[in-house]
């Protein structure tokens, strides 16, 4: 069973605490005070407060945190040549979630390696051991190592596959130049980089989340070999998928 640590917890956490809270301040009132409006007070309370901590708690497990759409990283992982790498970096890993969506296409000799900053302030339990983990669940051994993405701890050209899924909308868009520079620095000349983002570009930029991580990848001196769009099943907008080899 996997686990990938828990998203935004410390504002959940908060949002259960504030509910109780609320909760406990109308069970006080309704044992203080015996007239009408005080209990009408104190049962809106405990209903408000008890709902909004059991509806934060019930985001806990639905969907479950162990549960993986595989199908964006297999639109990603089916373009890529992973069978047969030799060493794979996945920039970004976190606690294992791409690793473990990229497992099915790698071979069981190939060398993997995951980078992360490991910053558990969004996500608790984001660490190397939790990622090590999950990757073994999923049947293959990786090294974390804890890493910039924008100035990456590898020589040049020490992969033949530099992976990074759903992380580079996370960095300022000013260092999105610098994390594709770095991604094709440490990619073979005849390797591959592939890019898995969600449709999301910066602020004031006036251009579809496909056009403009194709232009950022091709700035950075990468070459795009495979651009697509995958449909998500929640009904957002779709995916992007990016291919590319170093030029």
């Amino acid at each position: 069973m996997y686990w990938f640590g828990l998203y935004h917890w410390r504002r959940r956490f908060r949002a259960v605490g504030e509910g109780l809270v609320v909760a406990l301040a109308g069970v006080a009132l309704a044992r203080r005070r015996s007239d009408r409006t005080s209990r009408a007070l104190a049962a809106a309370a405990v209903a408000l407060g008890g709902a909004r901590a059991a509806r934060t708690l019930s985001t806990l497990t639905s969907p479950p945190p162990w549960r993986l759409e595989r199908y964006k990283y297999d639109a990603l992982a089916r373009e890529l040549p992973l069978a047969d790498a030799g060493r794979v970096l996945d920039v970004g890993c976190g606690t294992g979630r791409s690793l473990v969506g990229l497992a099915p296409r790698l071979s069981g000799s190939t060398t993997v390696v995951g980078v992360d900053v490991f910053d558990d302030r969004v996500i608790l339990g984001n660490g190397p051991r939790l990622a090590r983990r999950n990757a073994r669940t999923a049947g293959i051994a990786v090294e974390p190592v804890r890493g910039d993405a924008g100035s990456l701890p590898f020589a040049s050209g020490s992969f033949d596959v530099v992976t990074a899924c759903r992380v580079l909308h996370d960095l300022p868009a000013d260092r999105h130049g610098d994390a594709l520079g770095e991604l094709r620095r440490v990619c073979r000349a005849d390797g591959a980089v592939g890019i898995l983002e969600l449709p999301i570009v910066p602020e004031r930029v006036d251009a579809s989340p496909e056009r403009y991580w194709r232009t950022r990848v091709g700035d950075a001196g990468l070459s795009v070999r495979t651009a697509a769009r995958v449909p998500r099943r929640d009904g957002d907008e779709p995916y992007v998928v990016l291919v590319a080899a170093p030029t």
